[in-house]
């Protein structure tokens, strides 16, 4: 049987990061077994990779549900391709896009870069935005005027919601199954809550209820979707922005997002990637 890789996605050098499944067989399992094997693992994300052709066919499924497009297990499924097939890139083919991964051994860490899928962002409705605000006891007091809530896409939908400071951050809190049933009902893999300490650095949460989880320690997905509603702000990003994700959980996770200039064009997330145990 196929054993299930746990590697951490995004980490700080040789600590921290947030932990993936990744499982890479010859034939993908059904998705009921799929979906039985990413709950037993219980991760936030397990990424599932057989061989199509020249490229991977790839799926992700959270404890709870399949999601079209994770960030931090791409990283780790990348990680895991370059340790066994060497320092290279691989196209991956999605339920929904067609992306790439690369990946390259550093001592041990594995560096590793995604290419998204394509980004846009539209503003959120403002019924949705005062439910969410209500949700984890915020108000627009509390929100950065400079990036208006939206909802944001790169290969699966997110809200952000910018606040004023890092302690707003910092005292995120909200109800789970209250939280589960708003961001399903929306259509919501996570909400993004972010604040501002240079205009290329973040700090940000990621509410992960949908998926099963309170909170998500790396979401490159929503990283790529943020970078891309910057660069539809006109945000004066400078090319790449960083962001640091998971601090309040005690496990630190650092993620680079390289923008280019074409609108809706897809972003570059990075970061390294460490070996865990086998299951």
């Amino acid at each position: 049987m196929t054993s299930v890789l746990r590697i951490a996605a995004f980490s700080d050098g040789n600590k921290d990061g947030n932990p993936a499944g990744v499982w890479i067989g010859e034939v993908l399992p059904d998705a009921s077994r799929m979906q039985a094997i990413a709950a037993d693992v219980g991760f936030a994300e397990t990424a599932f990779a057989a061989p199509e052709g020249e490229a991977w066919r790839v799926r992700y499924f959270s404890p709870s549900m399949e999601v079209p497009f994770c960030g931090h297990a791409t990283i780790a499924l990348g990680a895991a391709l370059a340790h066994r097939y060497g320092d290279r890139g691989f196209e991956l083919h999605l339920n929904d896009a067609a992306i790439s991964v690369s990946g390259r051994r550093d001592g041990n860490t594995i560096a590793a870069a995604l290419q998204s899928p394509p980004t846009r962002s539209a503003p959120v409705d403002p019924s949705l935005r005062d439910a969410l605000l209500d949700l984890f006891g915020y108000t627009i007091a509390d929100l950065d005027p400079r990036i208006p809530p939206a909802r944001i896409h790169a290969g699966a939908d997110h809200v952000v919601l910018a606040l004023t400071s890092r302690q707003a951050l910092a005292r995120m809190n909200y109800d789970f199954e209250r939280g589960r049933a708003l961001m399903t009902k929306a259509g919501l893999v996570t909400v993004a809550l972010v604040s501002t300490e240079t205009p290329q650095l973040f700090h940000v949460r990621n509410a992960f209820a949908a998926g099963g989880l309170v909170e998500d320690p790396a979401t490159g997905a929503a990283a790529a979707a943020f970078a891309g509603y910057l660069r539809d702000l006109g945000w004066p990003h400078g090319g790449a922005i960083d962001i640091v994700q998971g601090e309040d959980m005690g496990f630190k996770s650092l993620i680079r997002a390289e923008i280019g200039e074409p609108a809706g064009s897809s972003i570059r997330v990075s970061g390294t990637a460490r070996f865990m145990d086998e299951a």
